[in-house]
C-alpha cells in the first residue's frame, strides 16, 4: 500500500478539487472542474504501468470513495437553487466514475505490451467517452427523471443548437459534448506527463 500511496493521495486530491471546480463556469458550456477531473485517468495509468491493473485498481476505489464523500457532503449545502449536489449527481458521478475507470484499467492492461503511447490513450480515450455518456445521462436525461422526481431538471432539457452552432439538442447534450472534447484533448496532451512520470517511477523502482 505504501507504494500506491502517492498515487491514492493524487487521485483524491483531483476528485476533491473537481468536485469544488465543478461549481464556477468557464465559458457558457464548461466548468473549471472539466479540466481538472480527467487527470485521474493519467494517475490511474501512470499507476497501471508501475505498478499492474491489481493495485491501480486499489487506487480507482481509493477516489471512487473520495467521490462518495465529497458528494454526500455536497447534498448536505445548500446553494442558492438547492442543494449544491443532488442525488442524481451523486448517482451519477459515482457510477461514471467507477464505471469509467476500472475499463479504463482493464483496456491498458490489455494493451500494455504494444507502443508506449498506445495503452494509455486508448485506455482514456474510451474511458472518458463511457464516463461523459454515463454520467451527463443519469444525470440530466428527461427519460431518468424517475430517479429523483423531486429534482426539476427541466432546465437541462432546453432544446438550443448544439454548442450554439449545430443541430437542435437538449442543453446537456451540449454540455455532455464540451466536456467530452476538453477530455479528449487532454488525453493526448496526458501522454507527455505521462512518459516522463512513468519513466522517473520505473527508474526508482528498478
Amino acid at each position: 500500500m505504501t507504494r500506491i500511496l502517492p498515487g491514492i493521495l493524487a487521485m483524491a486530491a483531483i476528485v476533491v478539487a473537481s468536485n469544488i471546480l465543478v461549481q464556477f463556469l468557464f465559458g457558457q458550456w464548461l466548468t473549471w472542474g472539466a479540466f481538472t477531473y480527467p487527470l485521474a485517468f493519467l494517475v490511474t495509468d501512470i499507476m497501471n504501468r508501475v505498478y499492474g491493473p491489481s493495485l491501480a485498481r486499489r487506487v480507482v476505489f481509493a477516489g471512487f470513495v473520495t467521490g462518495v464523500a465529497c458528494s454526500i457532503i455536497g447534498t448536505q449545502i445548500q446553494g442558492e437553487f438547492g442543494p449544491l449536489v443532488t442525488w442524481r449527481i451523486a448517482m451519477g458521478s459515482g457510477i461514471a466514475f467507477l464505471a469509467a475507470q476500472l475499463t479504463d484499467v482493464a483496456i491498458f492492461d490489455r494493451l500494455r505490451a504494444g507502443a508506449w503511447w498506445r495503452a494509455p490513450l486508448a485506455s482514456t480515450l474510451v474511458g472518458s467517452t463511457l464516463d461523459t455518456a454515463l454520467f451527463f445521462t443519469i444525470a440530466f436525461s428527461a427519460s431518468l427523471t424517475f430517479l429523483e422526481p423531486a429534482n426539476d431538471v427541466s432546465w437541462a432539457g432546453e432544446v438550443l443548437p448544439l454548442l450554439g452552432v449545430g443541430p437542435e439538442v437538449p442543453l446537456w447534450v451540449s454540455l455532455a459534448v464540451a466536456d467530452w472534447m476538453v477530455k479528449l484533448s487532454l488525453a493526448i496532451l496526458a501522454l507527455v506527463p505521462f512518459r516522463a512520470i512513468v519513466s522517473r517511477m520505473q527508474a526508482r523502482v528498478a
